[in-house]
């Protein structure tokens, strides 16, 4: 049997104050939780409809692209002669890239004035989500509140240290998108074919009648898969390149209590610090290919249920 009062409590404390690497990635990249809320709100009939720290960044991209959107269109309408420049120029062009390159060869041009508001909203809260996710504003928000604010343990910015900032690392806010999608697709179907029809498109027509035992089922699970592929591949990618750079970051500290703080300093500048920032700069690439696959296989879903069997 182990004899625990003979344990010394200065060696224990040290050990439970060793860099614990998995700890510190899990708590940088998950949601907050309902262990460090923002806000608390219920529970009501049972569900806790607290705001975590990914529910107030969704709402924060959401309120920020509807803010600068808003302003933009705005003050392209109030001149003379409406001519697009800086950030108008930006978004007329995000507008067209989306419309011309995503959904019209997708959905049709019949189509395409339909479709377009759903998909290019996808395109700018996924990128802005993303984007978001790779500026340090809250590692900033704590060294200032360390040294300046000083705010109380229980407050909105002390709630704001804990969880990632990446929304779109949550699967519960991709597959809020995927839903949208999903629904999208039967909407789609739906008011090109009609409800009945729609379903009827399904599988193809003529075949054997034996063989709709088998099409019917493997159709409809493909139907349910779509979104759950759209769910994993960008939340997955998302939170993955966060997990490997703080992986990366690890080392100094790892290695600094292995051997010394040189040695560490030394894997920081030899190692960690450039293989990261090298990963940082994919990252800004995936950022944007992320956005754009997601639009991309919304349009081609959605154009497969207007254009059935095409």
């Amino acid at each position: 049997m182990i004899d625990f009062t003979n344990v010394d409590p200065q060696a224990a404390e040290g050990a439970a104050e060793k860099f614990d690497a998995a700890k510190t990635i899990i708590d940088h990249v998950a949601n907050s939780g309902l262990d460090h809320p923002l806000i608390h709100i219920g529970p009501f009939f049972r569900i806790d409809f607290s705001v975590t720290k990914h529910v107030f960044m969704v709402w924060a991209v959401a309120a920020m692209l509807f803010v600068v959107v808003t302003s933009l269109v705005r003050r392209y309408l109030k001149q003379a002669t409406p001519v697009p420049s800086g950030g108008m120029n930006a978004l007329e062009y995000i507008v067209e890239f989306v419309r011309d390159s995503i959904v019209a060869p997708n959905v049709g041009q019949k189509w395409v004035n339909t479709w377009t508001p759903l998909l290019l909203t996808f395109f700018l809260f996924i990128l802005t989500a993303n984007a978001i996710g790779m500026v340090p504003i809250f590692d900033v928000l704590a060294l200032l509140d360390h040294y300046v604010l000083r705010t109380d343990e229980h407050s909105i910015v002390k709630g704001l240290m804990h969880g990632g900032s990446t929304a779109t690392a949550n699967f519960n806010v991709t597959a809020g998108l995927a839903v949208i999608t999903f629904v999208a697709i039967i909407t789609a179907g739906t008011k090109a074919h009609g409800f009945v029809q729609h379903w009827k498109n399904l599988a193809p027509h003529g075949l054997a009648w034996p063989l709709y035992f088998l099409l019917i089922p493997l159709e409809f699970i493909g139907m349910l898969v779509r979104p759950f592929a759209l769910t994993m591949r960008l939340a997955a990618n998302m939170a993955g390149g966060h997990i490997a750079i703080l992986a990366i970051l690890s080392f100094v500290f790892i290695f600094a209590e292995l051997a010394s703080a040189g040695v560490g300093i030394g894997i920081g500048l030899g190692f960690s610090i450039p293989l990261a920032v090298a990963i940082s700069a994919l990252e800004i690439i995936v950022i944007l290919v992320q956005a754009y696959v997601f639009t991309l296989l919304s349009a081609v879903f959605i154009g497969m249920a207007i254009h059935a069997h095409h």
